[in-house]
């Protein structure tokens, strides 16, 4: 896993504090916290007691990015019932049994990461059996959100991700709009078919635009060019009317881009800073070996450039995919997105 989780380990009794004590040497990597009855051996440095599961599990289910519990999976199942709110916000839930050589990721396999921890910790023990029962894992079918989770993707309209992973285990078409590059990233694309334009409730959108669909959407990477001397006001107000245009959010925007010619320009500096943008300048054989039908531009004339905000914003993305052609305003700032 990418960060480094927060993990609480609860046990219930001295066999199952003995486990946790031997679970956490294979952890190490992680900021562990054990959990037990007073009065019982252990050889940790820290031991946070409790008398009653339900005075920790509330708590935890905040503070915590995964729950590992040795005891009863009926009981676990029971006492974390009330609070169970959504598959994107619970943490992940595990149940361990004593011997330490059979887990099964009880709760929020996917978005919460218990399917993937678990995995982690069969590899580092010998013998030990991941019991996974999410479908599309024991299937082999794609799972749209893992495949969001893994790319950073914000998930929108979450609750029509069960018809789509049902159609998928049914062998059924699902469409996917989306670019091509993107699509190029998808694994496992039985079933699945790329479309302009969704044409039914079966359909998934993986774009930064809004829709009623079920969505994942890429981060958004702009290019943006600008007079001479133009100020950090004229580029705010023209990016603002930008994404107001595209029906799109400040909060989308990954990073800006223009041309090296623009690195001193004092407007342009001040908006990235404002917005803590990691600014990148493209030098003219970057811009101009970049293959694409670009729209005309006066950087031809003025630095023989194919362009300065389609180019850059293309250069800067993930995808390399440009999704907006470049607008202009007020005859001073140009700009372009991509993803």
């Amino acid at each position: 896993m990418s960060k480094k989780l927060k993990i609480a380990i609860v046990s219930i009794n001295q066999p199952s504090l003995n486990s946790a004590c031997k679970l956490v040497r294979y952890l190490e990597d992680y900021e562990v916290d054990v959990y037990g009855k007073k009065d019982l051996k252990h050889n940790l440095e820290t031991l946070k007691l409790y008398n009653k599961l339900d005075d920790i599990l509330s708590p935890a289910w905040k503070a915590y990015d995964a729950i590992i519990c040795i005891l009863a999976m009926g009981a676990v199942a029971r006492k974390i019932a009330p609070f169970l709110e959504d598959k994107a916000t619970d943490p992940a839930v595990i149940v361990i049994n004593l011997a330490l050589d059979k887990i099964v990721p009880l709760l929020s396999g996917h978005l919460g990461g218990a399917n993937e921890l678990s995995d982690i910790i069969v590899s580092r023990i010998d013998g030990c059996i991941n019991f996974i029962s999410t479908a599309t894992d024991q299937t082999n079918t794609l799972a749209f959100e893992m495949f969001a989770k893994k790319n950073h993707l914000k998930i929108k309209n979450l609750k029509k991700l069960a018809l789509i992973s049902n159609t998928l285990l049914n062998k059924k078409n699902v469409e996917v709009q989306t670019y091509q590059n993107i699509f190029d990233t998808i694994p496992n694309k039985n079933n699945i078919i790329r479309v302009d334009k969704c044409t039914s409730e079966l359909c998934v959108n993986i774009n930064p635009f809004k829709s009623e669909h079920l969505s994942f959407e890429p981060k958004l990477f702009f290019g943006i060019g600008c007079n001479r001397d133009t100020s950090y006001e004229e580029i705010n107000e023209a990016v603002l009317i930008f994404l107001q245009k595209h029906n799109l959010d400040f909060e989308q925007i990954e990073n800006i881009a223009s041309f090296e010619a623009k690195a001193d320009e004092v407007g342009l500096l001040e908006f990235a800073k404002k917005y803590n943008f990691d600014i990148k300048f493209f030098n003219e054989e970057e811009i101009n070996t970049l293959q694409g039908d670009f729209s005309p531009s006066s950087a031809k004339k003025f630095f023989g450039l194919k362009g300065v905000a389609e180019p850059s914003a293309i250069l800067v993305s993930k995808y390399k995919e440009l999704i907006i052609k470049k607008e202009v305003y007020n005859t001073k700032v140009t700009i372009a997105g991509a993803v």
